[in-house]
């Protein structure tokens, strides 16, 4: 049987899976009704960024696995290359 990851993988060509990834960094910010996360993984010079309805523990430090995929983002004009997790887990 397969997992609900493989599941989402292969509906879904563009997402990405990484696994015992850690967090650098986890910043949580309001936005409107929606928390923003975001985190930064070692070795990666990008962000990972997710919502949520509610704060959410700090995971700094943590190892975790990371369903996502790519995006662009224009922020003060310039763009950045984002990623956009569709699920999170603690490792």
């Amino acid at each position: 049987m397969k997992s609900p990851v493989d599941k989402l993988l292969k509906k879904h060509q563009k997402l990405n899976q990484s696994d015992m990834m850690k967090v650098e960094s986890h910043v949580q910010r309001e936005s409107g009704e929606w928390i923003i996360n975001t985190l930064m993984i070692e070795g990666y010079a990008v962000p990972f960024k997710y919502k949520r309805k509610k704060m959410y523990k700090d995971l700094k430090g943590q190892r975790v696995n990371l369903t996502y995929y790519t995006e662009t983002e224009n922020v003060a004009g310039m763009e950045i290359e984002v990623m956009n997790v569709v699920r999170i887990k603690v490792s």
